[in-house]
This record gives C-alpha cells, sequence and structure tokens, in this order.
C-alpha cells in the first residue's frame, strides 16, 4: 500500500499546484511531504484519504471546495491505474481499484519473501546508512534478571531488529555493571556464610547468578542485625581499587564474577537476547576523567569554590527549588569520578570502538535527568554524534502483587517466571490432548511462554507503567502473543492441507480479480502496509506499533477466514487466490512475529 500512497499523494500534489498556477496564488509549489495520507472512517467513502485542511489559507478556499478542485483537475486517464478520486467534505478520497492494488501487493510480497517490509515503494530501505548503537539490559553482577529487565531486554532486542529490518546497521552493547558497594555486599556475605564451606553453585545445584542474587540477600538480612556490615562492605570495595588483580579479594571478585555473568548469559540464550559487545564498568567507570579535564581547560566546565568540577545544567533541567543555577558536579574536590563522569567516557570510548550516527540507551524512566545532563555535556564538548543520542525510557513493570525488591528477596526472577510460563504452557497443551499433535511439547511450551511473555511486555507503548499479568499473557484467545502464535499455525495447517488435497496457489490476473470482498480487501490492505509500519515503528523506536499490526492481521485474518472458504470453495480459480492471501498473510505474520521476539510455530 506505501507505493500506492505515494501514487496517490504525488496526483493530488500535482493537482494542487496546478490549481495554484490556475489562481495566480503567489506563494511555494506545494512538496508531496505536506499532504498527510489516512485512511477514512467507513470503507465505501474510499480506500485512502488526504485532507485539504492544511491548504485552506494558501488557496483562500473553504477546504471542500478545494477538494472538489482537485478531483477536477486529476485527469481520470491518468488515475486509471490507481482508482477513483472522489471528493467527500474536506477530502480527496481514492477509491482503488481492487483486483490491480491486490495483485501489486500481493505479489510484491510473493517476490520479496522474508525481506518484504524492508523496502519503501522505491525499492530502498529507509534507515540505509544509519549505524545504529543500542544498549540495553546492564545487568548488576550481584542477582540474576528480574521482570524489570525482561521489559528492558525485550525492548532492547526487538527495537534492534526492527531498525535492521528498516535497514540500519545495528550494533548491540551491553554495559555489565560489575563493580560497586552492591557487589561488595555478595562478596562479603559468600565470605561470611559460604567460603568455608566451599560452596559454589555446582555444589549447591543453583544457577550461577541465583547463587549470588542469594548472598546479597543474606547480605541484606545480616546487616538489619549488624548495622557495621553496611560499613564493612563500603570498606571492601576501597580494598578492591586500591588492590590488583592477583590479590584474594581480585579473585573472589573475579569468581563471583563469572558465576554471575554466566547465569545471566543463560536467560539472555534462552529468551533469544544477544549482543554484539559485552563493556565492563570495571573496565570502564574511570574513563572520562581526561575528557573533564580538557573541557575545563577549554572553559566548558568551571571549578567551584569546594574544588569540585562543575557545569551549569540550568538550561537543560531548569532551575533548582530555590530557583538557584542548577549546577552538576562532574569531579568531586578529592578528583575523584562521579557517575556521569563514566557515562561520559564510555560514549567517547563506544564511538571510537564503533562510529555510530545514533545512539540508543534503553534505560528506565527514572534515569531521565541523568541523560538530559548526558547529552547536554557531549554535545557542549563538541561531538556531533551528540545530536543523535536518544534515550528510550520505559516505565515500570510490576505484577499484581506489587513492587519488588532485589535486596528483600521480594524480586520476581526472570528465570523462575519463565519457567512459570512454560509449566502452564504445556499444562495447556496436555488438557487439549495436543502433545503428540504439536511434535516436541516441551520446546513447543518453551517458545509460547517466550510468546506470551515478550508479547505482553511489547504491546504497551513503552513510556508507560504496566501491571504482568501471567495468566492473561498465556491466553490463546485476544491481544496476545499465543493468540499470534496460534493463528500462523492456523494458516500453516491450511496450506498443508491444501496441498495435501491438490489445491495449488494461484496469483494469476484472473483469479487475483476475484479478491473482490470487504474481508479479502481489507486483510490485502493491511498486508500492503507493512513496510510503512516497519518505518513507523523505527522511527519512533517503539515495538508497540507493530504489535499492534500483528494484532490487527490476525483478527483481520480470522475474520477473512469465517467468510472466505477456502478448502470448501468450489470454484477453484478462487480458491487458489485466497490460498495465495493466506501463504501472504503466513510471510507478514512470521515476519513481523520475529520483531517482537515472538517464536513462530507452524504447529500448536
Amino acid at each position: 500500500m506505501a507505493d500506492t500512497k505515494e501514487s496517490c499523494r504525488a496526483l493530488v500534489c500535482a493537482a494542487l499546484n496546478e490549481l495554484k498556477a490556475q489562481k495566480a496564488i503567489a506563494a511555494d509549489d506545494v512538496a508531496p511531504e505536506k499532504i498527510s495520507v489516512e485512511t477514512p472512517p467507513n470503507p465505501e467513502m474510499g480506500d485512502i484519504g488526504m485532507p485539504m485542511f492544511p491548504f485552506a489559507k494558501i488557496f483562500r478556499m473553504a477546504p471542500p471546495v478545494i477538494a472538489k478542485e482537485v478531483v477536477s483537475l486529476i485527469k481520470a486517464d491518468t488515475a486509471a491505474s490507481i482508482g477513483t478520486f472522489v471528493a467527500v467534505g474536506p477530502y480527496v478520497n481514492v477509491k482503488l481499484d481492487k483486483a490491480k492494488s491486490a495483485g501489486k501487493i500481493l505479489r510484491r510480497i510473493e517476490k520479496d519473501g522474508e525481506n518484504y517490509g524492508s523496502f519503501d515503494e522505491n525499492g530502498k530501505k529507509p534507515f540505509e546508512g544509519r549505524r545504529v548503537m543500542v544498549e540495553f539490559s546492564s545487568p548488576n553482577t550481584n542477582k540474576p534478571l528480574h521482570l524489570g529487565h525482561m521489559r528492558n531486554d525485550a525492548l532492547g532486542e526487538s527495537v534492534s531488529r526492527i531498525l535492521n529490518k528498516a535497514g540500519a546497521e545495528v550494533y548491540k552493547v551491553n554495559i555489565i555493571n560489575n563493580r560497586g558497594v552492591h557487589i561488595c555486599k555478595s562478596m562479603l556475605a559468600y565470605k561470611l556464610f559460604h567460603e568455608a564451606n566451599g560452596d559454589t553453585p555446582e555444589s549447591l545445584g543453583i544457577k550461577g547468578d541465583h547463587f549470588v542474587g542469594q548472598c546479597y540477600v543474606e547480605f541484606d538480612k545480616y546487616a538489619k542485625e549488624h548495622p557495621e556490615a553496611n560499613q564493612q562492605a563500603e570498606e571492601m570495595l576501597v580494598e578492591w581499587e586500591k588492590g590488583d588483580d592477583n590479590d584474594d579479594l581480585h579473585k573472589l571478585w573475579r569468581k563471583m564474577n563469572g558465576w554471575a555473568i554466566n547465569g545471566v548469559k543463560e536467560t539472555y540464550d534462552r529468551t533469544g537476547v544477544s549482543f554484539d559487545k559485552l563493556y565492563f564498568e570495571s573496565d570502564t567507570y574511570l574513563k572520562g576523567k581526561e575528557e573533564i579535564l580538557k573541557g575545563l581547560e577549554k572553559g566548558v566546565f568551571y571549578k567551584a569554590e569546594d574544588g569540585s568540577v562543575r557545569i551549569d545544567v540550568t538550561d537543560v533541567v531548569g532551575k533548582g527549588k530555590d530557583e538557584d543555577k542548577h549546577e552538576k558536579v562532574l569531579l568531586r574536590k578529592d578528583g575523584t569520578s562521579v557517575y556521569i563522569t563514566q557515562d561520559i567516557g564510555t560514549a567517547i570510548f563506544r564511538h571510537s570502538d564503533w562510529a555510530f550516527n545514533q545512539m540508543v540507551y534503553v534505560v528506565a524512566s527514572e534515569q531521565i535527568y541523568h541523560f538530559k545532563i548526558l547529552f547536554h555535556i557531549l554535545k557542549k564538548l563538541g561531538f556531533s554524534w551528540a545530536e543523535k543520542l536518544y534515550h528510550l525510557s520505559y516505565g515500570l513493570v510490576n505484577l499484581p502483587s506489587g513492587r519488588m525488591k532485589s535486596r528483600e528477596g521480594t524480586v520476581v526472577d526472570a528465570d523462575d517466571l519463565i519457567d512459570s510460563l512454560h509449566n502452564d504452557a504445556l499444562a495447556a497443551i496436555n488438557e487439549r490432548g495436543r502433545s503428540e499433535e504439536v511434535g516436541d511439547a516441551a520446546e513447543v511450551a518453551e517458545k509460547v511462554a517466550l510468546a506470551a511473555l515478550h508479547y505482553y511486555l511489547l504491546q504497551v507503548a513503552p513510556v508507560k507503567d504496566m501491571l504482568f499479568n501471567p495468566q492473561e499473557s498465556l491466553s490463546f484467545n485476544g491481544n496476545t502473543g499465543p493468540y499470534l502464535q496460534y493463528m500462523g499455525a492456523r494458516i500453516a495447517s491450511i496450506l498443508r492441507k491444501a496441498e495435501e488435497s491438490g489445491l495449488a496457489l494461484d496469483s494469476s490476473d484472473e483469479a487475483l480479480s476475484l479478491l473482490s470482498n470487504a474481508e479479502e480487501w481489507e486483510l490485502t490492505k493491511m498486508l500492503g502496509d507493512y513496510p510503512s509500519m516497519v518505518t513507523k515503528a523505527a522511527d519512533a523506536l517503539d515495538p508497540s506499533i507493530m504489535a499492534n499490526y500483528l494484532y490487527n492481521v490476525s483478527k483481520s485474518f480470522s475474520k477473512f477466514y469465517q467468510t472466505s472458504p477456502i478448502l470448501n470453495e468450489e470454484d477453484k480459480k478462487k480458491a487458489g487466490a485466497r490460498l495465495f492471501l493466506a501463504s501472504c498473510t503466513l510471510t507478514v505474520l512470521k515476519s513481523a512475529m520475529n520483531l517482537v521476539l515472538v517464536p513462530y510455530l507452524d504447529r500448536m
């Protein structure tokens, strides 16, 4: 549909400029991008609508009058290959030639195959030439991944796939937070409760990140009765920073980090999340100090009375509570770095490592203030690429039971959550007597669990807080991942049965001209929108756009299949055309499902 919409826009644009010339209006020519393209609320009004409101001031005419004039100037023979242009109130609407448009859309899907959706109406990838680095996940090595990480991971992986689909070169990175007082708390607990026994994840039969997380919870309980424990953890951090790689403390640090990181990697593998490079805070936390000192010499920063190095960020975040200017400390008075100093150095280091022209940070909305200042400082330092830094902030995700607190052990562990979804999905398969039909029931249950989790997390716009309801996510009806999988499996079943009965796909002009009823046409138009939906989701960095599109396509197919029989249709031409439409639908579903991390199943 995207190329058809552009053709309609071009014809209306030419007519507007011809009308401007006829009226001798002294104004710049109307550019095609100034004409918005919409879908009329009632299909009987047309398939495409273009409002004339924006041109009322230029032409000094009422929008309905402009619409009539434009339609009269569009030559019927010129528009014949597209459809019929009509004036409907203040809109120029187009009633497309269904047979020609359907054939154009479906044959393009057949031709492009799995690449369908990557190319615009001119055969170009809209994001070609864009190098996008996406940072996401950022786990701490004192605990396993939890439900909040699952939303972060799903957003980062999905956005990366969508950008790649739109033609961007994507580089996925992950900063592992493997140093700091929280790490020392887990280490102190290990020394107190496990070291003497020689405990390891293997000896206890516990996944590595779960074991380290258990140590972190043990520290919190211990510290409530022994307040001095917090001071001991602080002292351990100082000792770690002063020590060398071969001392006992660093050996323990490396061992426990290894346990945690290996465990987290297992979860990444399980959920289909991957990275091109892992960065470690222990390697980057000192970076940035040199850049701050350079900026101080250039006058970008200033030294405060207490000796600290600061920058005025009032223009970015506003004044303080007392209407004072807002300052950000970049180096403490003793010359040591703060957290944002590390991020400044890491950003510069990353650009030299992989020269991106856009970078996306997938980080919770609690860090909006931090990223505003970070981006401002990098611009002040003169890095041109800083203009293309973007904070993809997302809201909190909780369970109906309430918020999570990892130090108290109330966090919703990612592995436990997926296990629970897996077990419920397997039980549903067995209850329906489908275990033999689906093949490996355990493998199918795992894919259903991942579809339930990922789709539920991605169907909501990132900026919104959300409540994750495990039972709702697993439903095979409604707006869920398993429903999408069911629809894909249903189409696959139709294609198998058609092949067994000898019914073949028919993409001939004669056959496709028979795809004219409302349900066939609605589904076809929706499939034609896929490339523009990919571009829209990539532009907005919002997977919920793709998730909602997927659900609408699935609903449209269901409606089509109820009203338009395939296997029982007596007219073999019509049956073959409908089978071709079903096959094209499956191509789009499989492609779009991959973008939102929903595994495809050909049997359910």
